[in-house]
């Protein structure tokens, strides 16, 4: 199987877990197997349908469509061992950018996209304090995840931005300069398909990406409540190190961060709290 074969097998409507789950059966049976026993083994939710839209696919638009920006699959050797590790790991990533990146040592930074002037500083000072060759995660969206780019690029350290959705979509349409940068100097990830929207359930999707590609999660400015919090809880049980920033009692903007802390995740409030836990860096 191949990258185009696993993206035809999604547009025809198998979802990523089901791949997955035809990618570990090939691994384990040698025989060929049809189109119906592809979705059964996938768990298509209608078969019919799985068959019918794959029967009836446009192969050569579908082709130049899947050709527009570059990809990888789990099959491949550049894909991170760490990402591999998680469940339902993604099964195809397009990307633009240095595809080198993936072989720094990785943290993620997830926060509030109603991020304060303190907030963005605390972002700014953490990343400074990295060594060069620790890569900065994040999503992209306003907020921290913007500021961490940000204070990545002015402290010349690498970063990767993980989207939720296509390459050719610009979300939130203020970072569209933001992101062209990152996919020309640095790394822009998506397991969506050229032109894919960036629907409301795609971001806890991505979000488990930034968490697997990484050694930790770093949280700052996250409410309870909120999807950095769940990125944070998704990492722990994934076995991924969480650090929390704490913040004020009396605003509300970091009561998750002080959650998690009290969950059991590190208190940071500089680079070396966080350096301490990894000797090789």
């Amino acid at each position: 199987m191949n990258t185009f074969d696993i993206f035809r097998y999604k547009q025809a409507g198998l979802t990523n877990l089901g791949v997955n789950l035809l990618l570990k059966f090939q691994r384990q049976h040698a025989e060929k197997l049809t189109l119906r026993q592809i979705g059964q083994i996938a768990q298509a939710k209608s078969l019919a349908d799985f068959t019918e839209r794959y029967k009836t696919q446009a192969v050569k638009e579908l082709h130049a469509e899947f050709v527009k920006f570059k990809s990888f699959s789990i099959l491949d050797d550049i894909y991170p061992e760490r990402l591999k590790q998680i469940y339902n790991p993604p099964v195809l990533l397009f990307y633009q950018g240095d595809l080198e990146l993936l072989k720094h040592p990785k943290l993620a930074f997830v926060g509030s996209r109603d991020a304060t002037p303190d907030g963005q500083k605390a972002v700014e000072k953490i990343v400074r304090e990295f060594p060069s060759a620790l890569a900065i995660v994040s999503g992209l969206a306003r907020g921290i995840d913007t500021a961490s780019h940000v204070s990545a690029l002015r402290a010349d350290k690498p970063t990767i931005a993980v989207i939720g959705s296509g390459l050719d979509v610009f979300y939130p349409s203020e970072n569209r300069n933001l992101q062209n940068y990152l996919m020309e100097k640095q790394l822009v990830l998506t397991e969506y398909a050229p032109g894919e929207k960036p629907l409301k359930w795609h971001f806890p999707e991505r979000n488990r990406v930034i968490a697997g590609l990484s050694l930790g999660v770093v949280v700052f400015e996250a409410k309870m409540r909120s999807g950095s919090l769940i990125t944070a809880e998704r990492a722990m049980e994934e076995g991924r190190d969480v650090f929390a920033v704490p913040g004020n009692i009396a605003d509300g903007h970091s009561d998750g961060c002080n959650h998690l802390i009290q969950q059991g995740a590190k208190l940071v409030f500089r680079a070396s709290d966080i350096l301490e836990e990894y000797a090789s860096l």
